[in-house]
């Protein structure tokens, strides 16, 4: 069984079967939730991509609008002559003074374009002279403008309207500034004579955006160097991201504005939507956890697989259990058969399958008993003509010689002597041959005995004495037929061949639960096998060449079992004992 412990056996099947349902049902379990939080979290995320979709056109049409405003008002710039005459020519205080103020008069009609925004306006020309709608929100000196980084990127791309970050680093507590420059050029001679810049404060340029966004929904700004110039994050301002920039490069050629990734160590949807007229990306983060967590109740999907876990189990449980119950049954009923000698048939019930098994095996038990009987009957017919052979076992020798002593006496006129040979015979035949009975009682063993004793000592004379001590409680016990005589015979022929006169002692008592029969010489004696106990079977034992020794030992053995038989002990010159063990009956 293994890992099954023995209290178990027989619900080893239920308990296999179980276990390998409820491995595939956890299994399967976990699949379905794991697919249907994942489907649910796509699904999400497929419709709140095409909110969020809307949502970045709706801030990108905001920001088009504001640039172009913007464009209008630069037209304007490089199409006013005053402006230009006022960033190129070289003038007098007096002169200067009269020009700011017809330039501030000209500044304030092309600031009317960008009115709707909080946006500040300032020019600078080569003549190192400039001119500022809005200090406030920009302020830089003329020669901070000069060598200002915006203005050196603006005279690298000198027809480009390029919007910049300008963070503000010293302690006037200004907001980070976008600007948006471009060079004041000639038509005609391509000659760069002035700059013009658009600057709004940070915070108000996110405003396009910022109703849009939410913990865990960020809108970002960034240019193609993945530089973030404006985020309703603030930690994200003036920081290059290039994981972003390649999200944007491969998103270029793609069909969806998005990716499911993982970014800063959280699971984020990035959405990128380029800005043509800013040279822009309009860049959405939305942190997955954040944004709509909650909207996927996890717990709740986990606690209902759980649910259908424990229902689905105690389903199979009471299923299986009915159904292997009855296997179960059917296989305690057949190991426990051996206990009841097979004589308790198994009940037949449950599925069609175990009916059908109880059925063979009480067909086998059937055949078996039947099998059994016969082979009892058998045994016992074998028994009985092995009885029959030890009957027909007395010596023809014995018969002839016993006759010729009777018809010797008759001659002589011992009539007496011949009756009491010729009734001694009589018993001893009526009880060997013509009693069917298996056993009989000591007391008429003894009989049968005395009498084969008289009819030999009546042949040979009385040179050996037989004596007899048989216990008085024994003498009711019965014994197998011919048990004793066997050994009494084959002491009486061939015990004394050397000697010339002897005894043997025939003693019967009750040894515990046992019956004791000994039958002792004092004759020649002989060589035993230390092993068996018995005569050696490969030497010729003269002793033993009428009934055999084996003969009645296993006989014995046949009868009773292996805890009863016959040993042997000898001494060559020294006599021979047998000793009979056999069960005590009355």
């Amino acid at each position: 069984m293994g890992i099954i412990p023995d209290r178990f056996k027989h619900s080893s099947l239920f308990i296999k079967l179980f276990f390998i349902t409820f491995i595939t049902i956890l299994a399967v379990s976990v699949i379905i939730t794991w697919t249907t939080i994942r489907m649910s979290e796509r699904f999400f995320i497929e419709r709140f991509s095409i909110t969020n979709d809307t949502v970045m056109k709706q801030i990108k049409e905001s920001l088009d609008t504001f640039n172009y405003s913007i464009v209008i008002a630069s037209n304007k710039l490089l199409q006013n002559g005053t402006v230009k005459n006022f960033l190129t020519e070289e003038k007098s205080n007096k002169q200067l003074m009269s020009s700011y103020y017809t330039i501030q008069n000209q500044m304030s009609s092309i600031e009317s374009n960008v009115d709707a925004y909080d946006v500040g306006i300032t020019i600078y020309g080569v003549n190192r002279i400039s001119f500022a709608t809005d200090r406030a929100i920009w302020s830089v000196s003329n020669q901070e403008l000069q060598n200002h980084p915006i203005t050196r990127k603006t005279r690298q791309e000198p027809k480009k309207l390029l919007y910049q970050l300008d963070q503000q680093h010293d302690n006037s507590g200004n907001d980070d500034v976008i600007i948006a420059s471009k060079a004041l050029m000639e038509r005609s001679t391509k000659t760069i004579y002035g700059y013009m810049y658009f600057y709004i404060q940070e915070s108000d340029f996110r405003k396009f955006y910022n109703s849009y966004s939410s913990p865990g929904n960020d809108v970002l700004v960034m240019n193609k160097s993945g530089f973030i110039l404006s985020s309703n994050n603030t930690e994200y301002i003036g920081k290059g991201n290039g994981e972003l920039l390649e999200y944007a490069i491969e998103m270029e050629g793609q069909s969806k504005n998005y990716v499911n990734t993982r970014f800063m160590n959280k699971d984020h949807i990035v959405m990128i939507e380029y800005l043509p007229s800013f040279d822009l990306y309009l860049v959405n983060l939305i942190d997955k956890k954040a944004a709509f967590g909650d909207l996927i109740d996890k717990k709740s999907i986990v606690l209902i697989s759980v649910g259908i876990i424990l229902l689905a189990l105690i389903i199979v449980f009471l299923v299986s259990r009915r159904l292997t119950n009855s296997l179960s049954m059917l296989v305690k009923q057949i190991g426990n058969a051996p206990k009841d000698h097979f004589n308790q048939y198994v009940s037949v019930s449950g599925t069609y399958e175990t009916r059908q098994l109880s059925k063979a095996f009480n067909s086998m038990l059937d055949e078996l008993h039947e099998y059994v009987d016969k082979l009892v009957h058998s045994q016992k017919q074998k028994r009985n003509a092995e009885l029959a052979a030890l009957q027909q076992q007395i010596n023809p020798h014995f018969l002839y010689n016993t006759l010729t002593s009777i018809k010797f006496l008759i001659r002589q006129g011992s009539k007496e002597e011949a009756e009491d040979i010729i009734h001694a015979l009589i018993s001893l035949l009526q009880n060997t041959i013509g009693n069917v009975k298996e056993t009989i009682t000591v007391n008429e063993e003894i009989e049968n005995l005395k009498n084969y004793v008289l009819i030999n000592q009546k042949r040979y004379g009385n040179r050996i004495n037989v004596n007899y001590f048989i216990a008085p409680d024994c003498v009711n016990f019965n014994i197998p037929k011919l048990i004793i005589q066997p050994f009494v015979e084959n002491s009486f022929f061939h015990g004394f061949n050397r000697k010339d006169n002897g005894y043997i002692n025939v003693l019967v008592w009750k040894e515990g639960t046992s019956l004791i029969c000994e039958v002792i010489d004092n004759g020649d004696g002989m060589e035993i096998s230390n092993e068996s106990k018995l005569p050696d079977k490969k030497q010729k034992q003269e002793r033993f060449t009428g009934i055999g020794v084996q003969n009645v030992h296993e006989r014995i053995q046949l009868i009773y079992g292996e805890s009863y038989g016959v040993t042997i002990s000898s001494e060559v010159g020294e006599g021979t004992k047998v000793r009979i063990s056999l069960p005590i009956y009355e």
